[in-house]
């Protein structure tokens, strides 16, 4: 009988310690389960918020092989008709930033009556993947240049403020 009690006790905790957070307790904490990837919990302490990586451990995804390797493009073109800039206002602020800027790679071309696409190229400007864009906010396009177009390395030394 104390046997079995010890053996209940142990199993449930074994349960507790093991246990994910579900996709709503993940949403009070204010992350994304189905969005969130386990590589990225190990990023938290560069921006300092340490204390949030064990709960982030708790909702992320674990990454599979091809998650964790993204493809990086050296140049990219973002079409968008500035007719649709109503429809699109985060695509608009991000053009008309100064973030655009930051990837001496990327094209803005105009193209009239399209949604806004991002189109992913080669060296040699064949185009490799096309996205649609039209629900991304500001942020989530300039991330997906950082981590999706390749640096630039810029030796121009009145554009950097390097002797």
């Amino acid at each position: 009988m104390r046997s079995s009690i010890i053996t209940c006790v142990l199993f449930s905790l074994l349960t507790v310690i093991s246990a994910e957070f579900s996709a709503e307790d993940c949403r009070e904490l204010g992350l994304i389960k189905s969005q969130l990837f386990c590589s990225s919990c190990s990023s938290l302490s560069d921006y300092g918020l340490i204390e949030l990586k064990e709960h982030c451990l708790e909702c992320c995804q674990k990454n599979t092989e091809s998650d964790t390797k993204l493809k990086v493009y050296p140049m990219a073109v973002l079409e968008v008709c500035t007719c649709k800039f109503g429809a699109y206002p985060q695509i608009q602020a991000f053009i008309k930033s100064d973030r655009p800027a930051k990837f001496p790679n990327l094209t803005i071309k105009y193209v009239r009556g399209l949604d806004p696409i991002v189109k992913l190229m080669d060296e040699q400007g064949n185009v490799k993947e096309t996205l649609s864009i039209t629900k991304w906010n500001t942020d989530t396009v300039q991330e997906f240049f950082e981590t999706r177009l390749a640096k630039v390395e810029d030796d121009d030394y009145l554009k950097t403020n390097r002797v």
